[in-house]
């Protein structure tokens, strides 16, 4: 049985291994609530406050689902399709080829023009192509021969020249998918991507407290947990582990990391999918966010990757036995997890911090985001609150569910 969700944030508080953590969840009704913030954050003086659950928060990858959730809006619209063809919006990415080794002397890339169009399914579940270069040496490789780290912000098209890792639909691999989606959303709309989400997600949602990286409305930035004297410029370093390079490096609205919001607010995007109440999407297309949209031949590069190097943070808290494949906007569960995930789960995260699920069967949705301790963040000990949180909130939501059966 996991350690208890307080117990175990409060003990590695007093430990300094995280200063401090927010959590929410609810089911679809509403009516189980659980949010609460522990710990102290340190404003950019070095004066310390107690968290709070309207903490503004940098989501990293968690910014993925709202992505989805954007494009999947202009598909409802009819602006874009899920299995169309993108190159009349994205030639650029289009015209990219597909790395399949280096020459002899190691110097020149060996590219082969891919065999199938990209379409917006393939961004949404990491089988575009399109890989984060540290995922895949080859991709490594060529990012330091001819893409070597700068200071210059750079829009998505010049922030990820690289070549793809495979062809289109043929495998899997995290990757930097989402982060077109948003620039192809951008293109379709003639707006910025945080337009389109303040549009299509919060405004429905009366959410007012988010905005893509730079933050700089200064209410929010009063309340921003990543602005502090060991992250001075904002760049969420805490979160994913160290470094500040994503957002430094970053102009323009990247889909898939740089929105930073509430943990308060974050949790009525998870519960309006939760309870499928028309507010951000039609049922049906919740219902086929909800849906495997694995290949064969992408499942197979899935699980690949699912034991392979980086297989812990690809499977989010789930044993690699359990049956998973993607749905639209993160991992799906293929089957019931005795005592805790029901099959159909969506779930995915955010740096080495953040964490969310969304159990349709088991009506239960949940936001758990911690504020590491720089400068050596533990990500042991932070896969451990991450996987209490996932496991206790279920504990407690059976304990609820009882007590309101005795009222």
């Amino acid at each position: 049985m996991a350690e208890s969700i307080e117990t175990s944030i409060d003990a590695a508080i007093e430990a300094g291994r995280i200063n401090g953590a927010v959590i929410c969840a609810t089911n679809a009704e509403g009516k189980f609530i659980y949010d609460k913030a522990f710990g102290a954050r340190t404003l950019l003086s070095g004066v310390k406050v107690p968290q709070r659950s309207d903490d503004v928060l940098f989501l990293a990858s968690a910014t993925k689902l709202i992505t989805t959730i954007a494009a999947m809006k202009l598909a409802e619209q009819g602006l874009l399709t899920l299995t169309g063809n993108l190159s009349s919006v994205a030639p650029d990415l289009a015209a990219k080829q597909v790395i399949t080794g280096f020459s002899d002397d190691g110097e020149t890339p060996l590219l082969e023009p891919a065999k199938q169009p990209i379409t917006l399914e393939m961004l949404l579940t990491h089988t575009s192509g399109t890989a984060y270069s540290f995922t895949n040496p080859l991709l490594t490789n060529w990012s330091q021969k001819f893409d070597p780290p700068g200071d210059s912000p750079r829009p998505v098209e010049e922030a990820f020249p690289y070549p793809l890792a495979f062809h289109p639909g043929t495998s899997w691999m995290y990757s930097v998918g989402l982060d077109w989606a948003g620039k192809v959303i951008e293109r379709v709309t003639g707006r910025t991507l945080g337009e389109n989400v303040k549009q299509s997600i919060c405004d429905p949602l009366c959410i007012t407290d988010a905005q893509f990286y730079p933050v700089t409305r200064e209410d929010l930035r009063s309340r921003l947990v990543d602005l502090n004297p060991q992250d001075p410029n904002a760049y969420g370093r805490a979160v994913v582990g160290g470094s500040g390079d994503l957002n430094r490096r970053a102009q323009g609205d990247f889909g898939g990391h740089g929105l930073f919001m509430p943990a308060a607010d974050y949790i009525k995007i998870l519960h309006s999918l939760l309870a499928n109440n028309g507010k951000l999407l039609k049922p049906t297309t919740v219902d086929d966010m909800f849906q495997n949209h694995l290949s064969q031949k992408a499942s197979r590069g899935y699980q690949a990757a699912r034991v392979g190097p980086m297989g812990q943070f690809f499977r989010v808290g789930i044993d690699v036995e359990t049956k998973t494949g993607h749905g639209l906007g993160g991992v799906l569960t293929l089957e019931d997890v005795e005592g805790w995930y029901g099959e159909g789960t969506l779930t995915w995260g955010g740096g080495v911090s953040l964490a969310w699920f969304i159990d349709r069967k088991n009506d239960l949705c949940g936001v758990c985001a911690l504020q590491p301790t720089l400068p050596d963040v533990d990500v042991e000990i932070l896969e451990t609150l991450k996987q209490n949180f996932r496991r206790d909130i279920y504990h407690k939501h059976a304990a609820w569910k009882e007590q309101q059966q005795t009222v």
